[in-house]
């Protein structure tokens, strides 16, 4: 893959289990909850809806169950803007459903997705008309970790011959790893990626405690021509061979402050951001800065997806001096 100039036109395809999201209304710990609230929730689609936000044509492919949970899943993703050709209705497996549980020290999510639509996937979806024309395909290890046949899915789409290039988030999910390795999974996975996402502590959790900053990582996987270390509420970098962007090996760019309503969901925002920037050809500090920007739109809601800054303020971060970066807030 080269990202010094535009890739070929077509949308970004991602690839992944969409589910039903309850959550308590207003937030606090389920045991104390009176209503739910429902709502969307699912690494791939969130992903799809900020590119599409940001007018990257997106599709989403993925199954769903032939059940109220589903329709509404696909309803909220069409009317975000992307496109859900691709997406097969089971009518045999329901929709996922998955529980929001804020608590003290964070949000504890529940799943209820064993025997999902989504969790029959195989590698023939890869050959659905959904994939002709795509300019990137979008993936994470939620996917291996849901099923053999999921798992064989990504390892075909990362294939050596394949028509396109892969974005591959990492996106540990231990609760989804119960009597497996996710280490000994996700690490040759993102390795032959064009593009990875990883958080720094997905990396410590992953790959061992001694990891302790975004250099080691990049010596654990030096396959991918972009690697994203995200380090929480620090900074990202990106690990870029030289041809891609031109001059550029490690960029660092620090987060911006913002006021949490809610964390779920912001590393799939600010992957959005980051490959919008990349997809535009954008400098990559500049790539990072919409990364980051992206991210606040999610950490500013309790749902997964929110509205992104305006505009022109958007505009006038993307292009400020270090120091007005450093000191912006988004509340």
């Amino acid at each position: 893959m080269s990202t010094h100039r535009p890739l070929r036109p077509g949308p970004v395809v991602c690839v992944g289990e969409s589910m039903a999201a309850l959550a308590p209304d207003p937030l606090g710990p389920l045991d104390d909850a009176d209503l739910l609230r429902v709502d969307i929730a699912g690494a791939e689609s969130n992903v799809a809806l900020y590119l599409a936000d940001h007018g990257i044509p997106a599709r989403w492919v993925s199954a769903v169950g032939d059940d109220p949970f589903g329709r509404r899943v696909r309803s909220r993703i069409v009317a975000g803007g992307v496109d859900v050709s691709g997406v097969r209705t089971d009518p045999e497996r329901p929709t996922g459903l998955l529980l929001k549980d804020p608590g003290a020290h964070g949000t504890r999510v529940r799943y209820h997705r064993a025997g999902s639509a989504a969790s029959a996937l195989t590698p023939d979806v890869l050959d659905d008309p959904a994939f002709a024309d795509a300019a990137l395909v979008h993936l994470s290890g939620i996917t291996p970790a849901l099923s053999p046949g999921c798992h064989a899915l990504v390892e075909h789409a990362l294939r050596p011959d394949r028509p396109w290039p892969v974005s591959f988030d990492v996106n540990h999910r231990p609760a989804l790893w119960t009597g497996r390795s996710a280490a000994e999974v996700l690490r040759p996975l993102a390795d032959r990626a064009d593009v990875v996402l990883v958080g720094l502590d997905e990396a410590q959790a992953l790959w061992g405690d001694g990891i302790t900053d975004a250099r080691q990582v990049r010596d654990l996987l030096p396959g991918p021509r972009v690697l994203v270390v995200k380090d929480g509420e620090r900074e990202a970098t990106a690990f870029v061979e030289a041809t891609a962007f031109a001059g550029a090996v490690a960029t660092s760019v620090p987060a911006l402050s913002v006021r949490v309503a809610e964390p779920v969901g912001a590393g799939d925002a600010f992957a959005a951001g980051f490959l919008s920037g990349l997809l535009r050809a954008l400098p990559v500090d500049r790539a990072l800065r919409l990364g980051h920007l992206t991210a606040a739109s999610a950490l500013r809601v309790a749902a997964d997806h929110g509205p992104l800054p305006e505009p022109a303020l958007a505009a006038r971060l993307l292009d400020a001096d270090e120091e007005i970066w450093r000191a912006a807030v988004i509340d």
